[in-house]
């Protein structure tokens, strides 16, 4: 779990490094502007990051199914090295899928306007200034994808299904709140992570606008990469120790400092 929560982080972490600090500084520059390459180098490293994120989720769902579900053959079937295995080929998956979408995007001819109605370079947004029919099959790679992520989803949904009926089956009612108040949100968060992309990537242009686009962009790119950590790490009772040490009083019982954990 721990392993897998590390590339997780590292992925969170890229995914809100490739977008923010770039927003942010043009923002305090007054500014829009990006170059060619700066543009291909985020729209790489942003599809690469998220995709890499839905098949590790992926695989985090089967490591808590087997861990709860199958716990006495967990080490047969999640072995160190197939566990190594899983995340090299959630990165590598991620990489490929991002190789393909950035090549097929930035072969496309450009002869349109060079603004973009969003806070980085978005897929969809630079389609808008192709003024080549070549972009139908950026579009349709687009569709193959997220049907991709679909199969993904319903595989975590179908673990946690399992999961939340061996749940059910404890005696301990504090057993049973912990395991719900660590999954549903997850779920909540993986849901409208891909939720929002799909609408991103897919919605017609007639109901576009560029306030739509943003907030929709913001709750796919930027939410869900900075609430993982607080859902998989504030539930963590050896995190929590480990902060007590730093913050002493905040995890204690009694303590009105974290209400919220």
């Amino acid at each position: 779990m721990y392993f897998f929560l590390l590339n997780l982080a590292l992925l969170d972490l890229g995914a809100i490094s490739t977008t923010v600090p770039k927003s942010m500084s043009n923002s305090l520059r007054d500014t829009r502007d990006i170059s060619y390459a700066g543009c291909a180098a985020q729209i790489f490293f942003i599809v690469f990051l998220l995709s890499a994120e839905v098949f590790l989720l992926t695989t985090m769902s089967y490591d808590r199914y087997v861990a709860i579900c199958r716990p006495l053959h967990y080490e047969t079937l999640l072995g160190s090295r197939v566990c190594l295995y899983l995340a090299a080929a959630s990165w590598g998956c991620g990489a490929f899928n991002a190789l393909l979408h950035t090549a097929n995007t930035f072969l496309l001819p450009l002869c349109q306007d060079n603004a973009l109605e969003q806070f980085f370079c978005e897929i969809p947004q630079i389609l808008k200034l192709s003024c080549s029919t070549s972009y139908l099959r950026e579009h349709w790679l687009l569709v193959a994808s997220i049907c991709l992520y679909c199969v993904c989803f319903v595989f975590i949904v179908l673990s946690y299904v399992r999961i939340f009926r061996a749940v059910l089956r404890i005696p301990s009612q504090q057993g049973r709140h912990k395991a719900f108040a660590t999954c549903l949100p997850h779920l909540a968060v993986v849901s409208l992570f891909l939720s929002t992309a799909f609408f991103a990537h897919l919605k017609p242009s007639s109901i576009s606008s560029p306030s739509l686009d943003l907030v929709v962009s913001v709750l796919y790119s930027v939410l869900p990469p900075a609430v993982n950590p607080l859902i998989y790490s504030l539930r963590n009772q050896e995190l929590k120790a480990a902060l007590s040490q730093l913050i002493p009083g905040c995890f204690q019982k009694q303590s009105t400092l974290c209400p919220l954990l």
